[in-house]
């Protein structure tokens, strides 16, 4: 078709119309390169599982007040887009979370899932109509377009064939003044209108450009009376296609001292829709007119190839960056730890690579950055899920601590509300407060009510057994002075050895037996003393043999202990007399033993003798301390 529609044109001219339309399809794939580019730079990588419900609702009002504003940019739409999408994984999981956690709560109140019904909250619900408003507006936008490129198309279609009756009728009628007139005037009423008509479908674009172009060359071709109004047409574009040229040459020499950017691009495509839709130029002008553009514009975009170039060197360089910052972070995945501390510390380490890769700024390779940022958030995701399930579970193992240490403050509340501070109920309260240092942390929020819970219960306690006890404590400071001045007249008796005698020796038992106990802290010294003290004075009765002085000294031990003196120095007194006593059995079998073999010796009275009298001293030995070993045995 595109072929029979250009008939009538030379060589040249089918060749700079095809050239025309290569380059038309060359800056319009540049654009469509920019705009994806564009796009790539304005989505960033976001972990949207790390935002709350409102952050994401907010996030979703900004994007829709984005593109609700007149002239939104195809850009803001796709953005708007993908981030619906990223969204919709992450509300579907708090979707689920949210009413797996009410059924369950729903089947542990009534025991069953029947009659459950959930509805979600305001946010959520919030969070789906935002996303339908914006889905909305997208599929409006580009059903606008489509349904304005479809009626650019019927338009431009129209338009040519209007163009094809002006010729057929150009051919048929009359050549008058009049009738070049009017022919003119739909003319370029077609062309003004043409001009006017907006973008349409790609595939069509090349064929309806190479077809009204075909037939605006036609055009004047067949008006040979008008050849001369055409010359100077084309005179008049040649001008204006200069002065384009011009202007792109222009931008070509502000690259010295700028970058190529989106806005000089848009610029020089703007110029290249005015060369476009000029008529033709003088034949002798046309191809050197065109070629001056076309080098004029190749120096814009092979400013941007070579800008290109270098972004994709740069977007290698930060791939491989960030690739190695995923694989550091690769082991976090894995990392399991049962201290608190230890997690918070590894949670600081990744949070530091998560810096890192954020402080990169710029792209990747389309695909494979897509892909690379699809790991790095999945690994960062892993990590603080194995930190949530630890963190989850200790908060339930706090949980059951807390009922633990919530029956102990119960036990002593009850034993304080009995109002008794036996013995074993103080015991009771120790071993609590022993179970209570065993039992770990509780959840943060109950730490100091029931730690203050407890010690007010254990405090009450003993604050009313020391209140009872006061005046017990009071009576045993007394016994302590009473206790304190018999030793000084022990200590003084023994010192005059003619006054001692057994009789005052027991007056001062009998005496210190009736004085009842001293406090616990001075038991010790003031039963050293006296023992010390009764030494002494035994030592003193001239009157006593060794053995009754010691046997008295016994007695004295032993009275102390029924008295409820500490017992452990008859423990030790006991041992060395059973130690004693062991070493003069085996003494007295192995001299028994060597009698007998003396008694077979011709010479062996003497030496009979000898072990006879040992023997009997032994055993007289062993019976006091077999006597003062009952002594004890009574006593302890």
């Amino acid at each position: 078709m595109a072929q029979e529609q250009q008939e009538g044109l030379t060589s040249a001219e089918q060749e700079d119309l095809t050239q025309k339309t290569v380059d038309t399809l060359e800056i319009d794939l540049s654009n469509d390169l920019a705009d994806e580019h564009e796009h790539e730079e304005e989505t960033p990588d976001v972990d949207y599982s790390a935002l709350s419900k409102e952050q994401l609702a907010k996030l979703l009002e900004n994007e829709l007040a984005t593109i609700s504003t007149e002239g939104v940019k195809p850009g803001a739409l796709k953005k708007a887009e993908s981030i619906v999408k990223e969204i919709r994984p992450v509300l579907d999981q708090i979707k689920s979370r949210e009413k797996e956690g009410a059924l369950a709560k729903y089947i542990e109140e009534t025991g069953s899932e029947d009659g459950f019904e959930f509805k979600y909250d305001a946010e959520t619900q919030r969070i789906d109509t935002l996303s339908r408003e914006i889905r909305g507006i997208k599929n409006s936008f580009y059903q606008g377009q489509e349904k304005e490129k479809e009626k650019n198309f019927n338009v431009k279609t129209a338009l040519l064939q209007r163009l094809r009756v002006l010729l057929e009728e150009e051919g048929t009628r009359e050549q008058d003044a009049s009738g070049l007139k009017s022919s003119w005037e739909e003319f370029k009423k077609i062309q003004d209108e043409w001009k006017q008509a907006g973008n349409i479908a790609s595939p069509h674009n090349g064929t309806l450009w190479a077809t009204y172009n075909a037939l605006i060359d036609r055009y004047f071709s067949n008006r040979n009376i008008y050849f001369e109004l055409k010359e100077l047409d084309r005179r008049r574009n040649a001008e204006l296609k200069a002065e384009l040229c011009e202007k792109v040459e222009e931008l070509g020499k502000s690259l010295d001292g700028r970058p190529m950017t989106r806005e000089i691009l848009n610029e020089a495509n703007h110029i290249f829709e005015e060369y476009k839709h000029l008529g033709p130029a003088p034949k002798e002008d046309q191809e050197k007119l065109w070629q001056r553009f076309k080098e004029a514009m190749d120096i814009l975009y092979n400013a941007q190839r070579g800008q290109f170039a270098e972004q994709k060197k740069s977007m290698q360089d930060n791939y491989e960056q960030k690739l190695r910052i995923y694989e550091a972070i690769v082991p976090f995945t894995t990392y399991n730890s049962g201290s608190i501390k230890e997690w918070n510390a590894k949670t600081k380490d990744i949070m530091a690579f998560q810096d890192q890769w954020v402080a990169l700024k710029g792209m990747m390779p389309r695909e494979e950055g897509k892909e690379l940022s699809k790991k790095f958030w999945a690994a960062l995701k892993t990590f603080f899920s194995n930190k949530g399930e630890f963190f989850r579970q200790l908060e339930a193992k706090r949980e059951i601590n807390l009922d633990q240490k919530t029956k102990l403050c119960e036990e002593a509340e009850g034993i304080l509300a009995t109002g008794e501070d036996s013995a074993s109920n103080t015991q009771k309260i120790i071993d609590l407060q022993k179970r209570w240092k065993g039992i770990g942390q509780v959840p943060e929020k109950y730490k100091d009510s029931i730690y203050d819970r407890f010690k007010a219960a254990c405090d009450a306690y003993f604050e009313q057994k020391r209140a009872k006890n006061r005046e017990t404590e009071d009576e045993f400071e007394t016994n302590l002075k009473r206790k304190t001045d018999l030793i000084e007249r022990i200590e003084a008796a023994a010192k005059d050895k003619d006054q001692s005698s057994l009789n005052l020796l027991n007056a001062f038992k009998s005496e210190w037996s009736s004085i009842g106990f001293v406090p616990k802290k001075d038991m010790q010294t003031i039963q050293k003393r006296y023992i010390s003290a009764i030494n002494t004075y035994v030592g003193a009765i001239g009157q006593l043999s060794n053995k009754e002085k010691e046997q008295a000294v016994l007695e004295s031990e032993v009275e102390m202990v029924r008295d409820g003196e500490s017992s452990r120095g008859l423990y030790r007194k006991e041992s060395d007399i059973r130690r004693k006593i062991t070493q003069l059995e085996n003494d007295i079998a192995l001299w028994q033993n060597n009698i007998e073999f003396f008694a077979k010796s011709k010479s062996a009275d003497r030496v009979k003798a000898e072990f006879e009298r040992k023997i009997t001293n032994a055993v007289n030995q062993l019976n006091d301390l077999k006597h003062q070993l009952t002594i004890i045995q009574e006593a302890i």
